[in-house]
């Protein structure tokens, strides 16, 4: 049995991947912002019993953090696989900023907008993994997986638009390719997973992929995953990705 946490994990891909991870038999602590108001969570956690435990969790508080560390090393010794997979898109759930933010073209930029969604999206998946980093040392080749986006390639980007969330993806690759570097000296593997454009509240209705799909593949990839990946940009299916 793995133990596994996952930010964002109230709905879309990170429910799915709570959903199939509790059904192959694995403990999951499933992190969220409101635990109280996660109502398919605690449908789950009715099903699975203490299989599933449910963790209040901001990730860019640092006293939520530290409070949420607690509430999962009350419960395990180690955790062999994290799932950074919180992070905002403007203008859609999840995220406080307007729904005429999405497109972010020029003229419409503001600061305080760019420091949320790179607060969100690459600050703290870099926060997270240093705050559970003793419970990912003290398992056996624990997986940091933290989920990235398309839009976050250099090389592939020609759109001008969704300026802050396609550079906070960018930022948030380079980081947790540096806690590669790093991590690895404790037998940590590390990699940034492209999940794909799903059909859920964030991707909208007219993506193709269910995040069924998705979560299947990236539990594969994880499972999978040699040293020598270490610090890659993969897709869901394991192909790599353009830095």
């Amino acid at each position: 049995m793995k133990r596994v946490l996952i930010t964002g994990a109230n709905r879309g891909l990170g429910l799915e991947l709570t959903r199939q991870y509790l059904e192959r038999g694995d403990q999951v602590f499933a992190a969220t912002r409101q635990p109280a108001e996660a109502t398919d969570l605690q449908a789950l956690q009715a099903q699975h019993g203490d299989q599933l435990v449910l963790v209040g969790l901001d990730i860019t508080s640092s006293a939520s953090l530290t409070a949420a560390y607690q509430t999962v090393a009350d419960r395990t010794d180690r955790l062999d696989i994290l799932i950074n997979n919180a992070g905002i898109l403007p203008g859609h759930p999840g995220s406080d900023i307007g729904a005429d933010s999405d497109t972010q073209h020029l003229g419409q930029l503001r600061y305080e907008e760019a420091m949320q969604v790179l607060g969100t999206n690459a600050v703290g998946p870099l926060l997270v993994t240093q705050q559970f980093l003793p419970l990912l040392r003290a398992a056996h080749r624990a997986r940091i997986v933290s989920l990235s986006s398309g839009l976050g390639s250099l090389e592939l980007k020609a759109s001008g638009t969704h300026y802050h969330y396609s550079a906070s993806k960018a930022a948030m690759n380079m980081y947790m390719r540096t806690v590669a570097a790093e991590a690895g000296h404790y037998g940590i593997i590390s990699v940034m997973i492209d999940p794909g454009w799903m059909r859920t509240a964030m991707g909208g209705e007219g993506a193709s992929l269910p995040p069924a799909d998705s979560a299947r593949g990236i539990i594969r990839l994880t499972d999978q995953l040699h040293a020598e990946e270490n610090g890659s940009f993969l897709t869901w299916q394991g192909k790599s990705v353009p830095w």
